[in-house]
């Protein structure tokens, strides 16, 4: 049976397959797997665009191992550490937080992928003071390929070349994250010029770092776009104008621009690319001012159900507005035919040895196309951009970097190597994407 992930970029005929329902079935089938001399991988819930869990021998999936195991709180702090099956989706993981008056101090827009997944590949959210999900992760139980169980946490080699490795040390079994009490965001949603909101990103008093959690889209060749500022709140009952908001926001947000109607933005732009820039314009218009309060995980997460193709870099913040225009020029010189934003966000540093955030401030520019539309000749473009700003490709998105490249750009990947090694000589949780970026 062929396995493809969400995107449709990626897709593998595994020899086996298997959906172990404890950590115990777990390390026997990776233990028979690596003595058999096939290789293991999991695949979590298939939203990486790369090739990074497909395989020829054995695939694995994860989601009986979802269950919540312990909460533990921390004395004085209000903050508790949460360890849950690596298979969890996140959306479940939320629900179970918010359950408990919890919530994961950040979040990307996208909820349906598994833990282990979400921290393997480097998902993040937005926020300059606040790291991605890997940056919340404080324990992780991973199984080797001898069937050991490793139970590990911060300091420990193995538990900072995994918890974001893309599963090439062993398979993750659980995850102990931090969670924080839980919080409303208070969202502002502004349409403004481009131009506008690249002067006022940068300096003390600028909008990155004067917001909990800042972002911003665009539409090609319009000039125009949406921003979304979200500033922590205490829980608490909105009041009727913020409820009124909330309302229009899910209607036209989630059932409008970003499903219903813009897929059939998308497939007219597919028929008609000369159309484009007007529908471009016309979705521009479309964005209205908001503002609204709700539970944080409610906020920052939508449904994406217009399926597309994304290549996201990490860059120097500093240099976000100067790629950001690049980035508009070239899709205003070349015409290329592109319905869907562009889509910037801002993460603090974190000591994470992979992580595209490691130790330097940084913002992230994704490009997005239909997934029926080539995106070879943009993407190429965009990450000539990218490289030539010193930015990380993110692990799971698309990219034609290798490890040759990305060596220079993170002082522990020979750290993270030598660990891969002593953990995996064999290669057994290798496969050929992994190869390619990791060496």
């Amino acid at each position: 049976m062929i396995w493809s992930n969400w995107a449709r970029t990626a897709s593998c005929s595994p020899a086996g397959r298997a959906a172990p329902g404890s950590e115990a079935e777990l390390a026997d089938v990776v233990a028979r797997s690596a003595a058999a001399g096939r290789s293991v991988r999991a695949a979590g819930g298939g939203h990486s665009f790369t090739p990074a869990a497909t395989t020829s021998g054995v695939l694995l999936s994860l989601d009986r191992l979802d269950a919540l195991e312990r909460v533990e709180p921390l004395p004085g702090t209000g903050n508790a550490l949460v360890t849950v099956g690596a298979g969890i989706r996140l959306h479940q993981l939320n629900r179970l937080l918010a359950g408990r008056g919890l919530a994961l101090e950040n979040l990307g827009d996208i909820d349906r992928q598994s833990i282990a997944g979400a921290i393997s590949t480097g998902t993040h959210g937005t926020g300059a003071g606040f790291g991605g999900l890997a940056a919340q992760v404080r324990g992780l139980r991973v199984v080797g390929t001898d069937g050991a169980v490793h139970d590990v946490g911060p300091g420990d080699p193995l538990f900072e070349a995994s918890r974001l490795g893309l599963g090439t040390t062993g398979i993750i079994a659980a995850v102990t994250l931090e969670a924080v009490p839980a919080y409303d965001l208070l969202a502002e949603e502004r349409p403004a010029p481009l131009a506008e909101v690249l002067e006022s990103l940068d300096g003390p008093d600028g909008v990155v770092a004067t917001s909990d959690h800042f972002e911003f889209y665009f539409f090609p060749a319009t000039g125009r776009a949406l921003t979304l500022r979200n500033t922590r709140v205490a829980p608490g009952a909105p009041g009727r104008l913020e409820r009124a908001g909330r309302a229009a926001r899910s209607f036209l947000d989630e059932e409008v621009l970003s499903n219903g109607a813009f897929e059939a933005l998308n497939q007219v732009a597919t028929a008609f690319g000369s159309l484009t820039p007007r529908l471009n314009a016309v979705s521009a218009r479309a964005l209205s001012p908001r503002t609204y309060q709700a539970p944080s995980h409610q906020v920052f997460c939508t449904r994406r159900r217009v399926r597309f193709r994304e290549m996201e870099y990490a860059i120097p913040r500093e240099l976000a507005g100067e790629v950001v225009a690049e980035v508009d020029a070239w899709l205003r010189r070349s015409g290329e035919n592109v319905p869907f934003p562009v889509e910037v966000r801002f993460t603090a540093p974190d000591d994470v040895w992979l992580s595209t955030a490691y130790r330097r401030e940084t913002a992230y520019v994704a490009v997005h196309q239909y997934w029926r539309l080539p995106y070879s000749r943009y993407f190429e473009a965009a990450e000539r951009i990218f490289v030539t700003a010193g930015g990380r490709p993110h692990w799971g998105k698309l990219h034609t970097r290798d490890a040759d490249d990305l060596a220079p750009l993170y002082p522990r990947f020979d750290d993270a190597a030598r660990v891969r090694l002593e953990h995996d000589p064999e290669g057994v949780l290798m496969n050929r994407y992994t190869r390619k970026v990791l060496g």
